[in-house]
């Protein structure tokens, strides 16, 4: 796993095609801005893990 330090407003790219940028909600949180093609499923971590449960149960 890579792991990369990333203030507010800075981004990383991966791939040609895919950006994600680091951004400070004004709760003071960070938030992740992915701009991505629409063929490119992005699932939220909890929900990924809850989807791999299910099928594997199956």
């Amino acid at each position: 796993m890579l792991v990369l330090g990333r203030k507010p407003g800075e981004y990383i790219v991966i791939g040609d095609n895919i950006k994600v940028k680091v951004i400070k909600s004004e709760a003071g949180d960070l938030r992740l801005a992915i701009d991505a093609p629409r063929d490119v499923e992005i699932t939220r971590g909890e929900v990924w893990e809850e989807q791999q449960k299910l099928r594997q149960a199956k």
